[in-house]
C-alpha cells in the first residue's frame, strides 16, 4: 500500500508540475502575442501616416511646383498645344 501511495505521490507531482510547465507556456505566447499584437498597431498607424504624406507629396500643384523649379519645366504656351483626335491619327498613317 505504500507503494501505491508513493507511486499516486509521484503522479500528482509529475501532473502539478505538468500544469505549471503550460500555465507558463501560455503565459510566455500570450506575451508574444500581445507584443505581435502592438507591434501591428504601430506598423499601421505608420502606414496610415504615410499614406497621407503620400497624398501630400504626390498633388498636382506639389509636383507642377517642383517642375518648375527644380527641372525648370513649364507649361507649354496655349498656340503650341495640338489636339488630335483619333480618326485624324489614323488617316494620318494612311499611304
Amino acid at each position: 500500500m505504500a507503494r501505491l501511495n508513493l507511486l499516486l505521490l509521484a503522479v500528482a507531482i509529475a501532473c502539478a508540475l505538468g500544469v505549471i510547465t503550460a500555465q507558463h507556456k501560455s503565459r510566455l505566447l500570450f506575451m508574444d502575442l500581445e507584443a505581435g499584437q502592438a507591434r501591428a498597431k504601430k506598423l499601421d498607424e505608420e502606414f496610415t501616416q504615410l499614406q497621407l504624406e503620400q497624398g501630400t507629396w504626390s498633388t498636382n500643384k506639389r509636383v507642377e511646383a517642383v517642375a518648375s523649379r527644380s527641372l525648370g519645366m513649364r507649361l507649354p504656351e496655349a498656340g503650341a498645344t495640338r489636339v488630335i483626335t483619333l480618326d485624324a491619327a489614323r488617316e494620318a498613317k494612311r499611304p
